[in-house]
């Protein structure tokens, strides 16, 4: 008798966190990935620039991996893909397919053409609406969303056991500025055939009521921009296409010229002109020097920087660092995002410095119709179970209490409990008409990237770069004899990031200590590894017994 098919999901990120959005999702042998998203580091990630997950379960899939599926070209389901891409092509010995909308495959194959990754990608863009096949009896559908970005879609995958819907990041927006309303019709009729699974993002369950629209924000950009003396300086995700629209709309009307500041704008700015996403009038856009040389009624700057990120543009403006940007009087700043969780220091520091240059800062907490979210808030998460009547639901793209809470939701709206399971990275939930259980585990976690390594960067590291930048580092240069082992010279003490009141007096005194420990008789050669530790440990045990900090110890030992 023939094994019966299943279908099974498993979530590799975007569970009990906020980023690195990818799910795997299986039906016999057949699999696919929906989205494959980075998560920006926290302040214990010392040096890490991205975060993503863990593809170890894509490994060895072959022919039977039909592809990737995105819902939309935001960096927390579009990031990793060119960290994923080479490796998975290699594996499989051929490009590997990748569906989604147009201006999500344009950021994707423009990050791709920086890594000299395009060759890896199959791209194919999706028209709502058509089914596309995924293997022998599965196919793919794509439903029009409202989102912070164009292009936003659910996905639909059609299996013989039933409809599986990922409504990706979702928004009931009934004006919304740019790209079609959520396409409630499709999803009711969605419900009427069957849903068999919901997997729903639940991000703003904890916010009663509804998203505000979009149209609230393009207003009180007006206003602002319209009252400004000087520049105007408004920092929001690159990705963000609408309310880039938004600011260059605004700055025509107010005669303003635009200038984009931070690589990631620029390019998502020139990909969403070329595929008619950003209508930007003639001559509206200029160059930063140009803009240099304009009055400053005249000039609205749009950068990266709205996450606080180190290098981005705002954080280099805050810090009096950017090349080609100086704040001025009558500057006025806008943020036009709001933190993500594990953000709200470094948003904060920049906001501070900001201030203390002079500007005035524009931000969420002062004007909350300055940003309004892409996901949608409780009711219209109760809405979209209203709309596919799922016989399960599986809340994602949430932190844990984002999951419990959207939990508790739909058990009030009518879903059984045991209908409503929580979801765990790595873990495997397998679904039939007759029951939705979790039946196993996956390799799964992170992947910490720095610089061009990926996931070399261990804890390990991560505790020596903490270390480093609590205590500071001590190093301890000697010379000896190669024949025997005598000091000839030093130790020479160099400290870097360790600071204590006695200064030079200390390090001289702990120079001493350790010329005492390693004074020895003649004859016998040393031993470089007895050295280096004895160093170690003698210079590491008078510091703390002196100032109670321990800073780390890196010896260096020349023979001669």
């Amino acid at each position: 008798m023939a094994k019966r098919r299943r279908l099974r999901v498993i979530p590799l990120g975007g569970i009990g966190e906020i980023g690195k959005n990818s799910t795997l999702v299986e039906y016999g042998t057949d699999s696919v990935l929906i989205d494959a998203g980075v998560k920006f580091p926290e302040e214990e990630h010392r040096g890490v620039d991205l975060i993503i997950p863990d593809f170890t379960a894509l490994q060895s899939r072959g022919g039977q991996f039909r592809g990737i599926l995105l819902t939309h070209g935001h960096e927390d389901h579009i990031g990793a893909l060119p960290y994923l891409l080479p490796q998975l092509a290699a594996d499989r010995g051929a490009p590997v397919p990748l569906y989604g909308s147009d201006l999500a495959l344009g950021f994707v194959e423009r990050k791709l053409s920086e890594r000299r990754a395009v060759q890896h990608a199959d791209l194919c863009v999706v028209e709502p609406g058509r089914r596309y096949p995924m293997g022998n009896v599965v196919q793919a559908e794509w439903v029009p969303v409202s989102h912070s970005i164009p292009g936003s879609m659910a996905v639909v995958l059609h299996t013989p056991d039933g409809k599986l819907v990922h409504t990706g990041d979702f928004k009931f927006d009934p004006t919304p500025t740019s790209g079609p309303p959520t396409d409630e019709a499709r999803l009711r009729q969605l419900g009427d055939e069957g849903v068999l699974v919901l997997l729903s993002d639940s991000t703003r369950v904890e916010t009663a009521g509804r998203t505000p629209s979009e149209q609230i924000v393009r207003e009180a950009l007006e206003k602002i921009v319209r009252e400004a003396p000087g520049r105007v300086i408004i920092s929001t995700f690159a990705s963000n296409i609408t309310r880039l629209q938004h600011a260059i709309t605004t700055a025509h009307a107010t005669g303003r010229k635009v200038a984009v500041a931070g690589r990631s704008m620029e390019n998502n700015t020139e990909v969403a002109r070329e595929l008619g996403y950003l209508e930007v009038p003639d001559g509206a856009l200029v160059t930063l020097e140009a803009a240099n040389s304009l009055p400053g009624k005249q000039v609205l700057l749009i950068t990266t920087g709205s996450q606080g990120e180190p290098t981005a543009a705002l954080s280099r403006i805050a810090a009096g660092e950017h090349r080609s940007i100086r704040l001025r009087a009558g500057d006025t700043v806008v943020l036009a995002a709001s933190p993500i969780p594990g953000n709200n220091n470094a948003v904060a520091a920049t906001i501070d410095n900001l201030f203390r240059r002079g500007a005035r800062v524009i931000y969420d907490t002062l004007l909350p119709s300055i940003h309004v979210s892409g996901h949608g808030a409780r009711d219209e998460l109760r809405h979209m179970l209203e709309l596919t009547r799922p016989r399960y639901a599986v809340p994602v793209h949430g932190e844990y209490r984002h999951l419990l809470l959207y939990r508790e939701m739909a058990i009030e709206w009518g879903l059984p409990s045991d209908r409503v399971l929580m979801p765990e990275i790595g873990g495997v939930l397998e679904f039939t008409r007759e029951a939705g259980r979790k039946t196993g585990v996956v390799p799964s976690g992170a992947v910490l990237i720095d610089g061009l390594t990926v996931g070399n960067v261990t804890n390990v590291v991560l505790r020596d770069r903490q270390h480093l930048a609590e205590d500071g580092v001590i190093f301890a240069s000697l010379v000896v004899d190669r024949d025997t082992g005598a000091l000839l010279s030093g130790p020479e003490i160099v400290s870097r990031g360790f600071v204590h009141a006695e200064g030079e007096d200390l390090l001289e005194a702990a120079s001493a200590e350790v010329r005492r420990a390693l004074k020895r008789g003649p004859g016998g050669r040393p031993d470089y590894g007895l050295l280096v530790e004895r160093t170690a440990q003698v210079l590491g045990g008078f510091i703390y017994r002196r100032t109670h900090q321990r800073p780390m110890i890196l010896p260096s030992v020349i023979e001669v």
